[in-house]
């Protein structure tokens, strides 16, 4: 590697990644002048509701697989072992409780957007201040998804750094408001096949230089990169089993079971049906992602050991590290290179068009449709598409906010956790807690969200001032061999405990999601209790998802009738009120219906509006619950 700190693009490298921005704008516009050419906002918004399970299911994985976890994942690995990897054990039901619990609930509600369920459980100050909060979350998130991949490739081969952030930006806001959600979904599908062939194409250069995947695993081995499973139940350790396998669980829920970006993708499904399976198809998908960012760990360790690029000095941090690696292993392969930042930019693009694309329906659906009178489809289009355009303007402006923030992958998770978890909390709160009223709702988010911040910024602060330099006391420790190797390991293993408010600071970031989510239900139900619990007959059907009659079997039954679980919702049929938002045009209890429905309604008679619609798939409770 000699002295060799910057390495640079071949013209074809910049072909492929030129090409890459073109054919995502491309599809853009394909959507934008095609078909119904987005001019209603169902088709703007929801791509019409006509969306199969593979598309669907590639996006859910490419809205989140960003360029953040292309970088972060394989540098978390080569630094500290494969311990990571225990996070595809909290997949399992991180997918199958959204597939069983939060998509038919949402579904049959038939919704645009997230928050509208929090105004027909709840009230509507609850929506505005959900919606509000998933605005704060997204617009900090994608900031760091933009900058973060620019910044590596500047560092890394020169590629100027603005230039970089400005072109993904406006290529973003180009084809997301013009081609809708039909269009980010079908380029987020282009862009899941280049960041497969992107990294699969370093894995197979690396381990070929490497000597072939048996030396690459006796190398890791050897270097104990290869971790066992660590069942140690401290919540302060930043990977365990524990908090990876369970605290990742709720982390998965945030993202795939009540954030807009993902639910938007099961509403624009054909059929319930299709919703689910794309939940199902996510898994494997997820699973070959990961364990491709755990191989690239472990090939950069193959080829680097214990001297990284980053105590070299060829970079300045973690994040860098994985495009160093990518440039030296594929130098002299013209082409591969530029396929690796293509796809980089790929999972930025996904994740960016995404929150576009979920940011404009919020606004739209939660902010302005409820307080501005009826408006023409054709202006609620035209207003979303402007919405799409703003929001990718002030993506613009965060990524400078973004280029503060320390460690990529852990501030992205944190984010999420630390806002993905109030809001994961708020939906529990209200889908499983018949008894939880408005004002225990408001109480409680705002509780999880003063919680997850106070943590957060202290979290933050405790390890700024920690990676100050240690002062130690003036003791020389004799030079005794492996002596002072043990000597000096115990001192640093054995360093004290910390508690009361430190040991909240200390929490690993993974738990953030668990433990906001659990403040915002444990208030919100202390707080209903005290102001006066709900009733079953002040619920709307459809809100509820039926379990705590059947978990709570053991209660005597005047308990269990004052704490509205003693039969399913669906047994007591009542009309929700949705005259608000246009939504009156739909079925009077709210549910998404199909051409079945209508024949059965023909034939029965418009009267008969008494079809259960808390009919949430019982046997689930058995397999998820």
């Amino acid at each position: 590697m000699g002295d060799v700190v910057q390495m640079h693009f071949s013209t074809v490298d910049y072909v492929i990644f030129v090409v890459l921005l073109v054919a995502s704008a491309g599809i853009g516009l394909y959507y934008a002048f095609s078909g119904g050419c987005q001019r209603t906002t169902q088709e703007f918004l929801l791509a019409d509701r006509s969306m199969r399970c593979l598309p669907v299911s590639l996006s859910l994985l490419a809205t989140f697989q960003s360029a953040v976890a292309i970088l972060g994942a394989p540098a978390e690995i080569y630094t500290h072992g494969t311990q990571y990897w225990f996070l595809g054990c909290s997949y399992f039901l991180g997918l199958l409780i959204p597939a069983h619990i939060f998509i038919p609930v949402f579904y049959r509600l038939h919704l645009s957007s997230t928050y509208q369920y929090l105004e027909l459980r709840f009230s509507k100050s609850v929506r505005i201040c959900g919606t509000v909060t998933f605005i704060f979350q997204m617009v900090i998130y994608m900031g760091v998804v933009l900058y973060a991949p620019a910044l590596a490739l500047n560092a890394v081969t020169g590629f100027d750094l603005w230039g970089a952030v400005l072109a993904m930006g406006l290529v973003c806001t180009l084809y997301t408001a013009l081609g809708g959600l039909k269009a980010v979904i079908w380029t987020d599908v282009f862009q899941t096949i280049v960041m497969f062939a992107g990294q699969l194409a370093v894995i197979i250069v690396g381990t070929h230089q490497a000597g072939g995947i048996a030396e690459v695993w006796k190398k890791a081995q050897n270097g104990s990169r290869i971790s066992g499973l660590d069942l140690n139940p401290d919540p302060l350790e930043r990977h365990t089993f524990w908090t990876l396998g369970v605290g990742g669980v709720f982390l998965m829920l945030a993202l795939y079971g009540v954030n807009q970006a993902q639910v938007q993708r099961y509403l624009s499904s054909r059929t319930e049906k299709e919703a689910i399976m794309s939940c199902y198809v996510v898994f494997p998908c997820q699973q070959i992602v990961l364990t491709m960012g755990c191989l690239m760990g472990l090939v950069m360790y193959a080829r680097y050991g214990e001297e990284s690029p980053l105590d070299q000095g060829y970079v300045k941090s973690n994040d860098q590290m994985v495009l160093y690696f990518v440039m030296d292993v594929l130098q002299d392969l013209p082409g591969l290179p530029g396929l690796f930042v293509a796809c980089l930019f790929s999972g930025a693009l996904s994740t960016i068009s995404s929150a576009f694309n979920s940011l404009a329906t919020v606004t739209m659906e939660d902010l302005i449709k409820p307080h501005v009178s009826p408006m023409t489809e054709a202006r609620a289009t035209l207003l979303s598409k402007m919405l799409a355009l703003g929001y990718g303007l002030v993506c613009l402006a965060m990524a400078y906010i973004a280029s503060l923030m320390g460690s990529v992958l852990q501030a992205a998770l944190s984010i999420f956790g630390m806002v993905g978890g109030p809001l994961l909390g708020l939906f529990c709160l209200g889908m499983f807690f018949p008894w939880a009223n408005s004002t225990g709702a408001l109480v409680g988010l705002l509780s999880g969200l003063v919680m997850a911040f106070w943590i957060g910024i202290g979290s933050f602060l405790s390890r700024m001032s920690a990676s100050a330099p240690p002062v130690i006391n003036a003791t020389v420790i004799p030079d005794v061999g492996n002596m002072t190797t043990a000597v000096m390991t115990t001192l640093i293993t054995s360093k004290p405990r910390p508690s009361g408010v430190q040991a909240l600071y200390s929490l690993s970031y993974m738990w953030y999601s668990a433990h906001n989510s659990a403040t915002v239900v444990v208030v919100g139900l202390l707080v209903s209790f005290l102001t006066g619990p709900s009733k079953e007959k002040d619920l709307n059907p459809g809100t509820i998802y039926p379990v705590l009659g059947n978990l709570l079997f053991f209660l005597p039954q005047r308990y269990r009738e004052k704490l509205c679980c003693v039969t399913p919702l669906d047994d007591k049929p009542k009309v929700m009120d949705l005259q608000p938002y246009q939504m009156a045009q739909k079925e009077s209890n709210g549910v998404a219906y199909t051409k079945e429905d209508d024949e059965l309604r023909e034939e029965e008679g418009e009267q008969k509006t008494a079809q259960p619609t808390c009919n949430l798939a019982h046997t689930v409770q058995e397999t998820a619950l």
